[in-house]
């Protein structure tokens, strides 16, 4: 089974290229929704992440306190490189456990979608790599329609730390653009005949 792995920067529309992918039965492992549920249900994980950032890395009620945790972490190199040692091993083990689920099942290929694909190391565990892009202007104006709680200074310190746009494409072996002016069907349906093929 070919694990391929799906990436882009933040506001790319890696999403519903994902969504694309799934209504053609393609299974697809969403990293960012899977470590949110690492995060919470994991009790070693929990354990760790407490004993990194505090009491407020949970709330009242014992759910991950993300905006905490993204005003403790992003700003700081050291604490996000913290956050990113406890948190991506256990991720990359939930992806092993899903993906071998999969193969069981008899699929030929499963997607992995995760922004930080390369920086996290998880490409290393991958055979193809698809890379959506959008030009920067378009991913900035999508993320603060999609997401009222961020700045644009929030968005700039999230692209900062994510891998340079033209260093994802050179390394892609897909490019699915996203940027308004091609359409995403008959690039989905392209990828999926190439892969068939492999």
């Amino acid at each position: 089974m070919l694990k391929i792995g799906i990436t882009g920067g933040i506001g790319s529309g890696k999403s519903i290229v994902c969504r694309l992918f799934q209504v053609l039965g393609v299974p697809v492992y969403d990293s960012d929704a899977r470590a949110k549920w690492v995060m919470n249900h994991d009790p070693g994980l929990r354990t760790d992440l407490l004993a990194a950032f505090g009491p407020e890395t949970f709330d009242a009620a014992g759910h991950l306190n993300r905006p905490y945790l993204a005003r403790v972490a992003f700003p700081d190199p050291a604490q996000l490189a913290r956050l990113n040692a406890l948190v991506h091993p256990r991720v990359g083990q939930d992806f092993a456990t899903w993906a071998a689920a999969r193969a069981a099942e008899g699929c030929p290929y499963i997607l992995k979608e995760a922004a930080l694909l390369y920086e996290s190391g998880a490409y290393r565990q991958l055979d193809r790599i698809i890379t959506v892009f959008a030009p920067q202007a378009i991913r900035e104006a999508r993320v603060l329609r999609r997401d009222p709680h961020r700045t644009a200074a929030d968005i700039l310190t999230i692209i900062s730390k994510q891998l340079s746009e033209e260093e994802k494409l050179e390394r892609a072996d897909f490019v699915v653009h996203n940027d308004d002016e091609h359409l995403l069907i008959p690039q989905v349906l392209d990828i999926v005949d190439k892969l068939g093929s492999l």
